[in-house]
């Protein structure tokens, strides 16, 4: 009686087992929490600085953000739906369609403010750049893991970061500096988390400082000009931003202006005259986290911060879930992506970083950036999703 009893009770557990949750239900909730935070601080806060911005139609900006959320959303749970390792397979064509479309954007794409940046489409302007950062992770992922057995040599790492600098340096061609820079950290990131040795990471960084040098110093004195003219104004204004005041200088201490003038608890939204008086420039865009400060003091700015912290923790704990290394470096690039972009967008409203229109992840206005972030998301869904399976696999077999 008491074999066919533990009999029972095996074949029950086994049952049991078969039947596992959804894939909804495998997902990280607290990831999810963040985002959706995230998305309706971004929603109310871009329609509250724009309400004046278009004659007629002050909810223009905050129903597209909301509708770009929205898509993003769905996208994003699509995509947990779907095995991250089958990425890896198609590491070729997605590094080709990655060239491909930066490309395009420099032949047929719209010219804004002098550059190329977006494909115009029916509906949507598609800014490649954005979608690109995602793309590069997936493919340059994959060539990690085919080195992974030479990690050790010079060579390797020489080669991922050439894979990086191709398409970043097409981006930074557009002129998209921001974007570019985010390219040039994913790399380095990866091999993190790959392993490489410490000593690549210093001739990196010591390459990387003559470069800068090069750029800013040595290339302007001769009369070669590697970046446009206000770009370097804009990399060089954040140290003496009271020396032009009325140029580079003054979208700096109009964003500080802002912050400071929320204090404790914000001025609120009728009362923010950084941004209801047009004194913040980008106040949907590049300078939406003045708005948050002005508008909702250090208390807003703080909830936001926090949302952006649970949204890292989030991403990390999933990197060490990971089933695989592929997993494990994707995760790791959309980590080291965000994490860059919240520190250089919160910087330079405050004075600490250069001004590189770098937007703020889900909070920014712009379909591209908004759907690009989701997708990243989704990436981190998949791979927690793939990670749970695995463990519960491997939970059956051994009780089996």
């Amino acid at each position: 009686m008491q074999a066919a009893s533990l009999g029972t009770t095996v074949k029950e557990f086994r049952q049991a087992g078969q039947r596992r949750p959804g894939v909804f239900q495998r997902l990280d909730p607290l990831l999810i929490l963040a985002a959706l935070g995230l998305v309706v601080c971004s929603v109310y806060t871009i329609g509250t600085a724009t309400v004046d911005d278009i004659p007629g139609d002050p909810r223009h900006y905050m129903l597209r953000q909301a509708i770009y959320c929205a898509v993003g959303l769905g996208l994003m749970l699509v995509l947990a739906r779907i095995d991250y390792s089958r990425f890896r397979e198609l590491r070729l064509g997605l590094y080709g369609v990655l060239l491909g479309l930066l490309a395009l954007t420099m032949l047929v794409g719209t010219t804004t403010r002098g550059a190329k940046r977006v494909i115009d489409l029916p509906f949507f302007e598609v800014q490649t750049s954005e979608l690109g950062k995602v793309i590069l992770i997936l493919a340059l992922a994959a060539f990690v893991i085919d080195g992974s057995r030479r990690l050790s040599e010079r060579e390797t790492t020489s080669r991922i970061i050439l894979v990086a600098l191709v398409p970043a340096l097409l981006v930074i061609a557009q002129p998209d500096l921001g974007s570019g820079l985010v390219y040039l950290v994913i790399a380095p990131a990866l091999l993190f988390v790959a392993g490489t040795k410490w000593t690549h990471f210093a001739a990196l960084g010591g390459i990387l400082a003559a470069a800068i040098a090069i750029v800013l110093i040595a290339a302007p004195a001769v009369g070669v000009e590697v970046l446009k003219p206000y770009q370097l104004d804009r990399l060089t204004a954040f140290v003496h931003p009271s020396d032009d005041p009325q140029e580079q200088g003054y979208q700096l201490n109009q964003s500080i202006t802002a912050i400071g003038a929320g204090q404790k608890t914000g001025r609120g939204a009728e009362e923010a005259t950084q941004t209801k008086l047009d004194f913040l420039p980008e106040h949907h865009t590049d300078f939406v986290f003045s708005v948050v400060g002005e508008e909702f003091g250090f208390m807003g700015a703080a909830v936001v911060l926090s949302l952006y912290a649970l949204l890292i923790w989030r991403s990390l704990r999933i990197l060490t879930m990971a089933k695989n290394l592929y997993g494990a470096l994707i995760a790791g690039g959309i980590t080291a992506m965000l994490m860059f972009q919240l520190f250089v967008n919160v910087g330079m409203t405050i004075g600490i970083m250069p001004i590189t229109g770098v937007t703020l992840p889900l909070m920014s206005y712009g379909g591209s950036s908004v759907i690009t972030t989701f997708l990243a998301l989704g990436l981190l869904q998949s791979i927690h999703v793939q990670a749970r399976d695995t463990a519960a696999a491997k939970g059956r077999e051994s009780f089996a």
